[in-house]
């Protein structure tokens, strides 16, 4: 893995703005892509479900690994523990609600040490807390 620390967890909402140019976040996503790129880590479940929408909105979906390998975003893979946690976290904020590919994502973070998520889930990643009760910050601000 090259490019530093990974500090920033990447969600599917920008992943799928910078490839869509019909969507209304593919300038703002853009634009922060150059900068947040070389400091994200991404999860399997998050590309699972970026290939599904850019495939959806008649995109190749392999364009998101291409992009992905093209600036050597890691893709973490949960282990047996990793999905009891996302599990349980699942069940924690049922009432947000939060998917599988959110409840990845928080489990990285603390894999990582993450505090910052490159999302457009605003009112998720607002609710959702890291270890120590600790809120995330996100991108693009």
């Amino acid at each position: 893995m090259s490019g530093g620390r990974r500090d920033v967890l990447l969600d599917t909402g920008p992943l799928v703005a910078v490839l869509d140019r019909r969507d209304a976040w593919h300038l703002r996503c853009g634009e922060a892509w150059h900068a947040l790129a070389p400091r994200c880590a991404t999860t399997e479940a998050v590309v699972t479900e970026a290939t599904h929408l850019v495939g959806r909105g008649g995109g190749p979906p392999a364009l998101v690994l291409e992009l992905l390998f093209a600036v050597e975003v890691p893709i973490l893979t949960l282990d047996s523990d990793g999905h009891r946690l996302a599990a349980g976290l699942m069940r924690r904020y049922q009432d947000t609600p939060m998917d599988y590919a959110d409840a990845t994502l928080v489990v990285a973070a603390e894999w990582l040490g993450a505090a910052e998520v490159f999302t457009l889930d605003r009112r998720g990643f607002k609710t959702y807390r890291g270890s120590g009760d600790r809120r995330f910050a996100l991108l693009p601000s």
